[in-house]
């Protein structure tokens, strides 16, 4: 299959990108490099099969690119205020990607016949008050809050993905990624773990917001992408939404906790803060529609997964 791959160049991009390129497809790895990074398809580079277009999704893609699929993941999708990188740092970007960008990915969707997949997020839910959450749930989200420009893009970015499959016929599908992890996670990003697995390995106090008993549930980054390319080619795909993650939960504390283990790190965990505005408490997955639809669950324990992302950051000190 001919596939682009926008936001290729970030961190679940990429590893899609590596993944798609295995099964011998031809890669059209689309990315503005405002988030994402070349150092992620650098090893991509030569491949025959494998092209790189900077390009904003906001604007047409070239008329010369007729794919069989789109997958859309390209967004900031960082939460944390103080990253350059972060939604909050890039408002209007955010929303433009996912609603602007969305549309015109769908009318090349429908100009092509390609099969589209729409990267919603657990944000969607917001701070939930079902749990765990399902695909039908409707979610509590603030329409003005700090979180609004991420969330609320995604949710329009998924009116319009449903518009176009019901009005216009378009073979299209959404996943619902919860918290995932993994190689290639940026430092600038600033994530939970990403800060936790940093301040252990230079024996700083590790941080938690608020009392640590927030919950999230982690999914290794090779079994999303598994998820992903399910929904993207398994029948009796077209139309739905699925959650895509963990159903494994923790509290942020306990977290801490296994990855000063992993680091053998010295460090101090400290309480020191209050929550983030609109932060939910709460966050995990019911995959039992994955299970059914796509014969999906998550492979890769929490301890080989965190085992893996502390080696790689270990070895890009």
């Amino acid at each position: 299959m001919n596939i682009v791959v926008t936001g290729g160049a970030g961190f679940v991009g990429s590893h899609l990108c590596d993944r798609l390129i295995t099964e011998r497809h031809t890669v059209i790895c689309v990315d503005n490099l405002l988030t994402g990074s070349k150092k992620n398809i650098d090893h991509l580079l030569s491949h025959p099969n494998f092209s790189f277009l900077h390009h904003d999704v906001i604007q047409p893609l070239p008329t010369t690119i007729h794919p069989d699929a789109i997958f859309h993941l390209a967004s900031p999708a960082s939460p944390n205020h103080h990253s350059a990188l972060s939604y909050h740092a890039l408002p209007m970007e955010t929303m433009m990607v996912n609603t602007q960008g969305t549309h015109e990915l769908l009318k090349t969707a429908e100009k092509h016949k390609s099969k589209f997949l729409f990267a919603s997020t657990s944000e969607i839910y917001g701070d939930p008050l079902e749990h765990p959450q399902t695909e039908e749930y409707r979610g509590n989200c603030s329409p003005t809050g700090p979180r609004s420009v991420y969330d609320e893009a995604k949710r329009f970015g998924e009116t319009l993905t449903a518009y176009y499959q019901r009005e216009r016929k378009v073979d299209t599908r959404i996943a619902r990624i919860f918290n995932t992890y993994g190689p290639r996670m940026l430092k600038a990003d600033m994530r939970m773990i990403v800060i936790f697995i940093t301040q252990a390995l230079e024996n700083r106090p590790i941080t938690i917001f608020g009392d640590g008993m927030q919950t999230r549930s982690l999914c290794y980054v090779d079994d999303t992408v598994e998820g992903l390319l399910r929904l993207m080619t398994y029948p009796a795909t077209s139309g739905e939404i699925v959650n895509i993650g963990s159903p494994q939960e923790h509290t942020v504390l306990e977290y801490a906790t296994m990855i000063k283990q992993i680091t053998q790190s010295k460090s101090d965990i400290i309480l020191s803060e209050k929550l983030p505005e609109d932060d939910p408490k709460r966050r995990r997955p019911d995959i039992g529609k994955a299970k059914i639809v796509l014969s999906w669950e998550p492979k890769i324990s929490l301890k080989n997964g965190l085992s893996k992302i502390v080696t790689y950051f270990k070895s890009s000190v």
